[in-house]
């Protein structure tokens, strides 16, 4: 599979010049991808000013997405703050070449900030079939919650969209090579990059990690549309060969 991850500076609670940076950054990727990975909050930054920025399922950058999607033949994901009966959610939408639509809501949301005062929790954990891959899309503080994300699925990919600020780069690094390395999995993280408008410096590291831990992309720093390539026999041969998830603890996680 062929995943285009594209790390940017957005700007702060503006969603149509959002949308019209990445439409640019996605219409100059000249090479066939199968998925393009955009940040958290992608049309606004990481903000707790969910009434300013909220749109609906049928809204406009939903409908741009879909129509991207279709456009490049390829599928499409990022998060955006969505209103649904009365409820802000930190929604991750995940849009197939044909339109279609799979989502899911941020499960963990980062107290520190007062996320949960705005939003309203998920609670499903979801894995997307797409193209023979088995893709489990995350958000940001997901990242800390490894019972959440262990693949009990079998899923081939993790991939976390994230605002995650430079003060805490090391955790983001660490925590995406563990979260490989103990689910046997791919592991993608996207972050943003500049200043948002509380203050906060975000540096990217957008990476990508394989089953063993081993940078398929090293992370970076610099604003950017970044390709990584990856193998899913490479992957498969190597947990039948070492096993590891055969011998994985079984749990259920119960909604509080």
């Amino acid at each position: 599979m062929q995943v285009n991850l594209i790390q940017a500076p957005l700007i702060w609670e503006n969603p149509k010049s959002n949308r019209d940076y990445f439409e640019a950054k996605i219409n100059k990727i000249v090479s066939a991808v199968d998925l393009i990975v955009l940040p958290e909050m992608f049309t606004s930054g990481f903000t707790m000013n969910a009434t300013a920025v909220a749109e609906t399922m049928q809204g406009q950058t939903v409908n741009w997405l879909q129509a991207l999607a279709k456009a490049k033949n390829c599928a499409i994901m990022g998060s955006l703050v969505i209103k649904e009966n009365e409820n802000f959610y930190n929604r991750l939408v995940f849009v197939f070449p044909s339109g279609e639509i799979q989502y899911y809501d941020k499960r963990h949301l980062f107290t520190l900030a007062g996320e949960d005062k705005v939003y309203t929790s998920g609670s499903q954990k979801i894995v997307i079939d797409y193209l023979g891959w088995k893709i489990c899309p995350l958000i940001c503080y997901d990242l800390r919650f490894p019972a959440f994300s262990r693949n009990l699925e079998d899923y081939d990919l993790l991939i976390y969209v994230a605002s995650w600020p430079k003060i805490r780069t090391n955790a983001w690094d660490a925590l995406l090579k563990a979260r490989a390395i103990e689910n046997m999995s791919y592991a993608i993280g996207v972050n943003r990059i500049g200043t948002d408008s509380n203050g906060y410096e975000y540096i990217g590291h957008s990476q990508a990690v394989d089953f063993l831990g081993n940078y398929v992309l090293d992370p970076e720093e610099s604003e950017g549309s970044f390709l990584v390539v990856l193998d899913k026999e490479k992957m498969l041969e190597t947990r039948q060969k070492l096993g590891f998830l055969n011998d994985r603890d079984s749990f259920e996680i119960k909604n509080s």
